[in-house]
């Protein structure tokens, strides 16, 4: 397909008034529905059936993304083309990417992760993929978008079975986590409002073991390779104070990760890298 063949249609300013209004976390909630910005982000979405209402592309980025085009229309989502200031108005971003997608909210509850593990049949299998539920990251007050996202783009990596994200964290749906999940946010499941006690209980009568993680903890990450093998809920604090003491004590174990060099701390989405990617690690080598 060339640009030259492509017909697109311009959004009516109803479809663009509602677009707009998801810009705001009070719409996204009343709406069940949120913006996805970037190429490769919108391309997940896509493929993921029936998340995705409508695609907005940039008159000028047509050439660039035919194969969106093509996605869109095989999934009969409707595709725009809009100018340069319409998709402005749609963005928080400076400088938007030329492609924006409206789609329907995608949380699962946690009774869903937790009981039968949701499969896709489209997916080819991955030997290192469990039958049950082995790997789960509980965010617990984490309230940079950047960070909540970069971790579900680790836990993704990472072959996590699900995020969850506890009722005092970020909001899922806002635009910068979206964007710094760049998809991963369409490749598993994401449980929100979720009381941190109540979704650490829930893990523990699943089977799997609750870690958590502090900076000052006795236990070293390294000293635990016999027990990462075992089904196992990671439990991440905040940006800037960790976790309080009172949420440590619900873990069964408080885990450091080591820091061999002169930097005082690691950020949180590098120290859930680390985490993840040992449990991943020590699972797939007990399989």
């Amino acid at each position: 397909m060339t640009t030259d063949r492509i017909e697109l249609d311009e959004p009516s300013q109803a479809v663009l008034r509602e677009a707009r209004r998801l810009l705001r976390r009070k719409e996204r909630k009343e709406i069940g529905e949120f913006l996805v910005e970037g190429r490769q982000a919108v391309r997940e979405a896509l493929k993921a059936p029936g998340v995705v209402k409508w695609l907005f592309i940039r008159w000028a980025s047509a050439h660039d993304n035919v194969d969106l085009v093509e996605l869109a229309r095989e999934n009969d989502v409707p595709v725009y083309a809009v100018s340069e200031q319409n998709l402005a108005t749609m963005s928080d971003t400076v400088t938007p990417q030329g492609v924006i997608a409206v789609a329907r909210n995608i949380g699962v509850s946690l009774s869903e992760v937790l009981g039968t593990k949701r499969k896709d049949p489209s997916k080819e299998k991955k030997k290192h993929r469990r039958k049950d539920v082995g790997l789960i990251v509980i965010c617990a007050q984490i309230r940079d978008p950047g960070n909540a996202g970069t971790v579900i783009r680790c836990a993704d990596a990472f072959g996590a079975d699900a995020v969850i994200l506890s009722t005092d964290s970020v909001e899922v749906y806002n635009p910068k986590t979206v964007r710094a999940s760049v998809g991963s946010i369409f490749h598993l499941p994401i449980v929100t409002g979720v009381d941190l006690e109540q979704a650490i209980d829930a893990c523990r009568a699943a089977g799997l073991q609750v870690f958590a993680t502090d900076g000052e903890a006795g236990v070293d990450l390294s000293d635990l390779d016999a027990e990462l093998s075992r089904p196992t809920a990671w439990v991440m604090g905040n940006e800037a104070w960790g976790l309080p003491s009172e949420h440590l004590a619900l873990a069964d174990k408080t885990v450091a990760v080591p820091i061999y060099g002169h930097a005082e701390s690691l950020n949180l989405a590098t120290a859930a890298a680390i985490c993840l990617y040992a449990s991943a690690s020590a699972q797939r080598a007990s399989n």
